[in-house]
């Protein structure tokens, strides 16, 4: 999925890059399986990074851009991987249309990684939870 060169692409290239549920959730803005109606169910829970805890580096399944160390990793209960805190110059945030929740995107092709909230009380320390969709990230092994 991801290339050494620009990372801002047309839809066309995108589409011949990605695949068609990287590219409903990346570039649609869509979200993991779990939290919609398929015509076979999944249950939360049982994206792909939900519940692994390798140490390394997870990175945007787009373009290959570093978002998140693993160390910032944890178990939020919610059915998507949480990271409480994303690597520095990574990650925009916009307010959605409804002003309900943030967006997060790769700040390198603007992929859509998910939601952040923030105020929820986690043990963390920045009381932030990155809920982010296991189809728009990628682990990488090591620190």
């Amino acid at each position: 999925m991801a290339s050494g060169d620009s990372k801002q692409r047309s839809e066309e290239e995108w589409r011949a890059i990605l695949s068609p549920e990287q590219f409903r959730i990346l570039r649609l803005k869509g979200t993991d399986p779990q939290a919609e109606l398929t015509v076979i169910p999944k249950l939360p829970g049982t994206g792909e990074y939900n519940k692994f805890y390798g140490d390394g580096v997870y990175n945007c399944a787009g373009c290959g851009t570093p978002l998140y160390k693993s160390t910032t990793k944890f178990d939020s209960g919610c059915g998507w991987p949480a990271f409480f805190e994303g690597l520095p110059g990574a990650i925009n945030r916009s307010p959605d249309p409804d002003g309900r929740r943030v967006e997060i995107t790769c700040a390198a092709c603007g992929g859509h990684l998910g939601h952040v909230f923030k105020g929820e009380g986690f043990k963390t320390p920045t009381d932030e939870r990155h809920c982010v969709n296991s189809v728009s990230i990628k682990f990488s092994p090591g620190s």
